[in-house]
């Protein structure tokens, strides 16, 4: 025999579980509009004016006459400028570019390069000074924060005759952040590391061997150069390798996300430590079909490099395949007249110097 419960209990169990769905409801709702409000906020500190000022000369040195090239047919396929500052606490807040990235992004085929620049190699441009290679953002920033990015951009896209998109400015903390928000990262340190500065704080500790790796020592993991506590030095082209790796694993992790919640930490954290001449609305798009941008291979391309105080002289060789091979990925054929020695200091030893 079914026990009938009273017209008016009936009524109240339904008015209250109906308050409960609204209030469920309500509270997604709010939560949803919260992270779309968070994202907007973040996007719109990230973002940056897009539009370079009307030089980008030195005040000192004469006014560039070139004419603005033309704009290149290619593929569906985007360049990048990356640059990485370090503004940690005791870093001196300097806003020289330890790292110097150029990207080429193929939409269609899924594929991505990279060429990580040494940020001691010297740029000789026609319109400013000769400086190292870490010199150039910095400079502009300090004629005009509002446009450095897009005056970089410019800067590095004319020098390099690559058609650059788009340019992000990360701070090295921000990595740190980022791969502690993802709950660390599997990483395969390939040799033993110890250096140890006093002046910034650094402190590398590393064992060789696959291992779990949280923010700070995948910071400390990219960044290692030289020992000052026994273990070996590391060049550059293995410090690429590094680079790869990681980068390959953040987006792995980043490409697992589902919805926009799991994002939450994420956006504050890029928010805080990017800045960029991506439109808003670009990469709120980006961050909603992320799996769909994200290339199946990424290939980082190595240059043959020398030291030689106080610069890094790099291959020519290496250098003008490097530069062809991004504009390839870009579907751009070759540059047809760039002379990488007349702007950028070459290894003299190099068969192709001059």
């Amino acid at each position: 025999m079914k026990l009938k419960l009273p017209k008016s209990k009936l009524r109240r169990t339904a008015l209250a579980v109906s308050l409960v769905f609204c209030s469920i409801v309500v509270a997604v709702a709010a939560y949803a509009g919260y992270l779309m409000y968070k994202t907007d906020s973040a996007l719109g500190r990230i973002a940056a004016p897009n539009s370079p000022s009307p030089s980008a000369s030195s005040p000192n040195e004469p006014e560039s006459t070139t004419e603005p090239k033309p704009q290149e047919e290619r593929t569906e396929a985007l360049t990048f400028l990356l640059a990485g500052v370090d503004q940690r606490e005791g870093s001196g807040g300097t806003l020289n570019t330890d790292v110097i990235m150029l990207v080429s992004l193929n939409l269609n085929t899924r594929t991505a390069s990279i060429v990580s620049l040494p940020r001691d190699m010297q740029l000789k441009p026609k319109t400013l000074s000769p400086h190292k290679a870490n010199y150039y953002y910095a400079y502009f920033y300090g004629k005009d924060k509002e446009t450095a990015i897009a005056n970089t951009k410019a800067f590095f896209s004319e020098l390099f005759q690559l058609p650059i998109d788009y340019m992000a400015v990360i701070n090295f903390d921000g990595l740190r952040q980022l791969v502690d928000a993802v709950g660390g990262l599997t990483i395969d340190v390939d040799m033993d590391m110890k250096y140890r500065d006093n002046a910034d704080g650094t402190n590398i500790d590393l064992k060789k061997g696959l291992q779990e790796l949280n923010g700070k020592q995948v910071l400390d993991f990219v960044r290692y150069r030289k020992s000052n506590g026994g273990t070996g030095p590391s060049s550059d082209i293995e410090r690429n390798g590094r680079q790869q790796q990681v980068l390959t694993k953040l987006l792995d992790k980043l490409a697992s996300f589902k919805g926009m919640a799991q994002w939450d930490d994420v956006i504050d954290i890029v928010g805080d430590n990017v800045r960029t001449d991506i439109p808003k609305s670009e990469l709120r798009d980006w961050i909603l079909h992320f799996r769909d941008m994200k290339p199946d291979s990424i290939r980082v391309i190595p240059l043959e490099t020398r030291w030689e105080s106080p610069y890094i002289y790099v291959d020519e060789n290496d250098l003008t395949e490097a530069i062809d091979s991004l504009r390839t990925q870009a579907g751009l054929p070759p540059a047809a007249d760039l002379e990488l020695a007349d702007v950028v200091s070459v290894d003299p030893s190099s068969d192709s110097a001059r």
